[in-house]
């Protein structure tokens, strides 16, 4: 079964796709230049992880680059990467860091070396069966993530493929206005992102909440998502799910100390499988509509007429 004639069958982009899935893990050049030999495949600049579909037929997809947020691990993601993967996309989740400061400058160059390896790299680590197609790349970030992939579509990394559509997953750019990290992304200009390329831009509804007086909200005002869209020109859009967190579209069990401070440092949803079923969707219909060309599932979730796990608090389009 082709990847085109797959996603046209899907009839719920909220649900998971018509795709079998796998998560493939690649180590990144300093990891494996211990093991290498004049045959071995050129490495990543940074570890990935890969989710893709697995099934026999196997296709060309369309490639979604996924950054991760704050000092988080990009396997934290993998429930959400499977989910869009499942639709008939490969999407490739760097871990950018382990540890970071304020400064996002490493993880933007990170990025955009990431970028610049597909062409050569990426193929000769995925199933022959499954055929990238960088004619049709994304790229998204969550939190910082989501600064650093608007850093690198702004041109502050040097990258030789072209990003189809961007996506930014309740992007932060610091702690509030004027209090931006560096590279500062707002300019506080409205529609000033000379991005040339769609945009989405999705926020959190609790998202500007403390979830305790003695943390800050980990979306202030000032620097989150209503600002990004405030700065996107024609075509953008701005989702905000209701009633859910800046981390509620993380697996539901993220392990370790910092898989346990998921759960502390940001006010939360009930629970996470909606917040993520429902960024997941938006995302693929997103992608379904400026990869592919197939508008039928965005223009559905924005007049209502397909309905998410989680309530949409805002629907709005620039056109």
């Amino acid at each position: 079964m082709s990847s085109s004639s797959t996603r046209s069958l899907a009839t719920n982009v909220f649900d998971t796709g018509n795709y079998s899935t796998s998560l493939l893990r690649v180590e990144s050049a300093t990891v494996a230049s211990c093991n290498s030999t004049s045959s071995t495949p050129l490495p990543p600049p940074k570890p990935l992880l890969i989710g893709m579909p697995s099934d026999d037929a196997g296709g060309e997809f369309p490639v979604l680059i996924l950054l991760h947020g704050y000092l988080l691990l990009n396997s934290f993601y993998s429930q959400l990467i499977l989910h869009v993967a499942s639709h008939g996309f490969i999407v490739i989740a760097p871990q950018l860091y382990n540890v970071a400061g304020p400064d996002a400058t490493a993880e933007i160059t990170s990025a955009a070396a990431i970028t610049n390896w597909l062409s050569e790299g990426l193929g000769h680590f995925l199933p022959p069966h499954v055929r990238p197609n960088l004619s049709k790349l994304a790229l998204a970030g969550h939190s910082r993530g989501g600064k650093a992939a608007f850093a690198l579509a702004l041109k502050k990394g040097a990258t030789t493929l072209k990003y189809s559509a961007l996506i930014g997953v309740d992007p932060v750019d610091g702690m509030d206005k004027g209090k931006q990290t560096p590279p500062p992304v707002l300019t506080y200009i409205p529609h000033s992102f000379d991005l040339g390329t769609p945009v989405m831009v999705i926020g959190s509804g609790l998202g500007e909440i403390k979830k305790n007086p003695l943390f800050p909200p980990c979306a202030p005002k000032g620097v989150n998502h209503k600002d990004f869209f405030n700065e996107c020109r024609t075509p953008a859009c701005h989702f905000v799910v209701k009633d859910y967190g800046h981390l509620d579209m993380l697996d539901d069990d993220t392990k370790g100390f910092r898989g346990k401070a998921t759960y502390c440092l940001c006010k939360n949803g009930k629970s996470r499988e909606p917040m993520r079923r429902s960024i997941g969707g938006i995302i693929v219909a997103f992608m379904k509509a400026y990869l592919d060309g197939d508008i039928t599932d965005l223009m559905a979730i924005r007049k209502g007429h397909e309905t998410a796990p989680a309530e949409f608090e805002t629907v709005e389009f620039l056109e």
